[in-house]
């Protein structure tokens, strides 16, 4: 698979990353096993850049859980292989009775970094990003308590998510940033609209979009009943999946969506989307399809 760096100074992995939420946050998730094997199939088909969070959970009760699942699967690859893979992670969120709660203090993040290394078995983790900007909590004292993870080295390179562009040229002033998650997808092109992806484009940050199909419960099924999407797909002859990550993969040198997976297949047909090549032409097709469609 083709290599994308992130951010200016950052690793490089697989052009397609996945997010491992689907695997963890619903009684419905698959078995243990199941979920390790996706990943190690991952693994082989040059897909090595995993997202993680420890809020991929049912609640507080099993925080770390998608984390676990991760440090079980890297611990079956092969050592050469098991070192191309880059573990993303994210803080600041907490799972009280299976809520959603913000939580960016200082000692919030110490802590969960703390156990999220233990989690994933691993010494330091590759990117540890901020999941969610707590709005009762100072955004430098957050970004702060990830600048201090860094020079412990606990953590290698510092990400954000859901952030604005003011956030993203604050936490520049703190620490260097590698990476922005955001959402960007064909029913949410917010990350164009609000300046972010061209702001990760002026600094070299890598962009991440998450649930780039529209997510657990965005349709992704559905996704290609879109007329035009469905007149390139037949036109390259790929999934309609597969062009909506090559879509995104036109945008920018940098950006390497994750989308969500919980199946073998799913992971399998969105790794083939590294080598679905679209002209200049389809790319305008369907970014006026797309923004017209949002409206």
């Amino acid at each position: 698979m083709i290599q994308r760096q992130l951010g200016p100074n950052g690793l490089f992995v697989g052009a397609i990353g996945l997010g491992g939420m689907p695997m963890s946050i619903t009684r419905e998730r698959p078995a243990e096993a199941d979920s390790v094997a996706l990943l190690v199939r991952a693994a082989d088909l040059g897909v090595t850049l995993w997202d993680t969070a420890d809020a991929y959970c049912l609640d507080h009760t099993e925080i770390g859980h998608n984390e676990r699942l991760f440090g079980k699967a890297l611990l079956k690859l092969p050592p050469a292989v098991r070192s191309t893979i880059v573990v993303a992670t994210k803080g600041g969120n907490t799972r009280p009775d299976g809520e959603w709660v913000h939580d960016g203090r200082p000692e919030h993040i110490r802590s969960a970094v703390d156990a999220s290394l233990r989690a994933l078995g691993v010494d330091s983790i590759n990117l540890y990003q901020l999941h969610r900007v707590d709005e009762n909590v100072p955004f430098a004292d957050t970004v702060g308590a990830f600048a201090e993870a860094r020079k412990a080295g606990k953590v290698k390179f510092v990400g954000l998510s859901n952030v604005t562009p003011a956030q993203i040229e604050e936490a520049l002033k703190i620490v260097p940033i590698a990476s922005v998650q955001n959402r960007l997808s064909p029913i949410d092109l917010s990350a164009e609209s609000d300046g972010v992806l061209d702001k990760c484009r002026e600094h070299g940050i890598a962009f991440l979009p998450y649930s780039p199909l529209g997510g657990m419960w965005g349709g992704a099924k559905e996704i290609g009943k879109q007329g035009e999407l469905e007149a390139v797909s037949n036109e390259v002859k790929a999934s309609a999946q597969q062009v909506v990550l090559a879509w995104l993969l036109s945008k920018y040198d940098r950006l390497i969506p994750i989308p969500g997976v919980s199946r073998v297949s799913s992971v399998e047909n969105s790794a083939g989307a590294a080598f679905v090549l679209l002209n200049i032409s389809q790319i305008a097709r369907l970014d006026k399809s797309f923004h017209s469609e949002e409206q």
